[in-house]
């Protein structure tokens, strides 16, 4: 997990969310949300993270969407990571769909 986030960190990733999917699907543990400021960066964040995660001898690290750089999926095994641009991101809402509940809530509270 860390070496995600400090790739995407470092590449100046904005909102970087962190879900625990525990318990809640079977094809991950973590589900990790980012946002880029452009297609370009959207997808220069995800070949940068597959090529870190390569390096760790984790072997082939499937991604979707690097050719739109709209919503791009880099698959870590057991850290799914989504990377989108803000408006796509705003659209689909992951955090909503995978998020915890009490905490989604507490975050729209607060933003009233």
């Amino acid at each position: 997990m860390d070496l995600v986030t400090a790739s995407l960190d470092d590449d100046k990733a904005q909102d970087v969310v962190v879900l625990d999917l525990s318990g809640k699907t079977d094809f991950a543990d973590f589900m990790v949300i980012a946002t880029g400021t452009s297609q370009r960066h959207v997808g220069s964040m995800a070949q940068h993270l597959r090529e870190k995660l390569k390096s760790t001898g984790q072997g082939p690290v499937p991604i979707e969407g690097l050719e739109q750089g709209d919503w791009v999926l880099v698959d870590g095994g057991d850290i799914v990571v989504h990377v989108f641009r803000a408006d796509v991101r705003k659209f689909y809402d992951l955090e909503k769909i995978w998020g915890d509940p009490a905490a989604r809530a507490a975050q729209l509270a607060s933003t009233v």
